[in-house]
């Protein structure tokens, strides 16, 4: 044990925080997977829990060896990536498979293995990265928007672009974060709003095709997306006001401290109880104590977020955590706002809590690189540096 912790590297109050989150995630996911199993399967939900279990050990794995890597050669890394994610989001939006009801082209299963993945949480975490390491090296230079279309704002198109027809919440977060990343990186406020508008005009154009394409699969998405916002506006009677009336209704019925783990009711009825409105599920069966002890570890995630940005010495370091750690939180605030109906339904789930292997892997892969951020691990030697072929690559291209 002793040697396991003098490998941990970074800010050790985020490997606190996240540990804390997965301990914190196995009688939720637990309790609200017994709908689930007796609807889908035998009503085993024994194996749901080591699924879940799985899916953390394998996610902290993962966190694990990415912070092992200095930060410097996340560089290169997310040059060799991006055009790997595009061609796996192609691949995802012509070939998806169905699972559990989500959308069909969000997922693909990967082969050999019989496991779903979803593209679009990777190539977020991989273009947030190629962003920030172009910022960083533009770095005090009088560029023009013209330079940036194509080595910058090109593949930011094309990755929303394919996200788009399956996933549009995911794509207004993913188009969101690239916007303050930019603004922090420096970028000019001209050319950032020549962007906004650009993105407001693509998704009109998106929005008119899909209605007078005739195409069915972009024509039920584009209704999913109207019924979500009227639903919200108008609160009438859809699928979506049914999952929400009932999220409300356990929210309502935990009280202070909960009916206690295991007795809620409302995960019986809830579609996503396991999922999306996971928090809905934990508040009806911690309380209001609970939901706000998981608020906190948020909020407390949040605060050594910003330490790590501070005490980090290079502009790359900063900008690659704000663009892959700061999603974590926004993820979460948007998951628990959905619950209480702050926000209209997205589908975007609870970071490391709710059940699903995707969320839970491509978040431990963001906090990886954020703890290598913290631990300060970059490359300092100028002679080791030259001769790391992914920095060469960085610098070059």
């Amino acid at each position: 044990m002793r040697t396991i912790f003098s490998n941990i590297k970074g800010d050790k109050a985020i490997w606190a925080v996240v540990a804390l989150l997965a301990l914190f995630s196995f009688l939720p996911v637990y309790s609200a997977s017994s709908n689930l199993a007796y609807i889908v399967g035998d009503g085993n939900t024994l194996k749901f829990l080591l699924k879940h279990f799985a899916h953390l050990l394998l996610g902290f794995a993962i966190l694990y060896g990415i912070h092992r890597i200095p930060y410097n050669y996340f560089k290169g890394l997310s040059i060799i990536a991006l055009p790997v994610v595009i061609v796996l989001l192609l691949i995802t939006l012509s070939q998806g498979n169905t699972i559990g009801g989500a959308n069909a082209s969000r997922w693909i299963r990967i082969p050999f293995v019989g496991v779903g993945f979803q593209t679009s949480t990777l190539a977020a975490v991989v273009l947030m990265t190629y962003v920030a390491r172009y910022l960083s090296k533009i770095n005090g230079k009088e560029i023009t928007f013209k330079e940036t279309l194509l080595p910058l704002w090109l593949p930011v198109f094309l990755v929303l672009a394919l996200i788009l027809p399956a996933n549009f919440s995911t794509t207004a977060i993913i188009f969101a974060m690239v916007c303050v990343l930019m603004f922090i990186g420096g970028y000019p406020l001209k050319y950032l709003g020549v962007i906004l508008m650009a993105g407001v005009i693509g998704l009109g154009i998106f929005y008119g095709f899909a209605k007078i394409s005739g195409i069915d699969s972009l024509s039920v998405k584009v209704r999913t997306w109207e019924n979500r916002v009227k639903n919200f506006m108008d609160n009438e009677d859809t699928e979506a006001d049914y999952q929400i009336e009932k999220a409300k209704i356990a929210i309502a019925s935990g009280g202070l401290t909960g009916v206690g783990p295991g007795k809620g009711i409302q995960k019986n009825f809830l579609p996503q109880s396991s999922s999306d409105f996971i928090y809905a599920i934990i508040v009806e069966e911690y309380g209001m104590a609970g939901g706000l002890f998981l608020l906190f570890l948020y909020l407390l995630l949040l605060f050594r977020l910003v330490i790590v940005v501070h005490k980090s010495d290079s502009l790359f370091g900063k900008l690659l955590v704000v663009g892959v750690g700061f999603p974590i939180i926004f993820q979460a605030m948007i998951n628990m706002g959905v619950a209480v109906e702050l926000f209209p339904v997205t589908g975007q789930t609870l970071p490391l809590i709710s059940s699903g292997g995707t969320s839970i892997w491509m978040t431990c892969l963001a906090t990886g690189m954020v703890l290598s951020v913290s631990a300060k691990r970059e490359v300092q030697n100028k002679e080791v540096e030259e001769e790391n072929p992914l920095d060469i690559l960085s610098e070059t291209i």
